[in-house]
């Protein structure tokens, strides 16, 4: 079992930045690969970034390459996405994930980003 809770979210402008992060508790938290998911308005889930759990490894959907870095401590049980030059299309609930490869096991309660124009 892994409890995520996200944190970070909040009003940015477009250019601006912030950063997300994601804490976990459970003693397996480093045998697990990490996800950020977004869900916009009227929108479905999607992915935006995956690390392994070693932290070598990292994904991004094509939309946020070069604009967001995910990254983890594991000794901290901590995931982060930093996010540089925030759009408005970047709005959405974001969300952590727990996943065994590229499956979610488990969900965050999400932390809201608003990119304004």
């Amino acid at each position: 079992q892994v409890q995520l809770v996200e944190s970070g979210g909040g009003l940015v402008q477009a250019g601006g930045s912030l950063r997300l992060s994601c804490a976990a508790s459970g003693r397996t938290f480093s045998r697990y690969s990490m996800g950020w998911f977004r869900q916009a308005p009227g929108k479905e889930r999607e992915f935006v970034a995956r690390i392994t759990p070693s932290g070598i490894g990292t994904t991004y959907t094509s939309s946020v390459k070069g604009r967001f870095t995910i990254s983890r401590d594991n000794a901290k049980t901590m995931v982060y996405l930093q996010m540089n030059s925030l759009k408005p299309e970047d709005t959405a609930v974001y969300y952590c994930a727990a996943m065994t490869v590229t499956t979610p096991d488990y969900w965050g309660q999400g932390t809201q980003v608003t990119v304004s124009s």
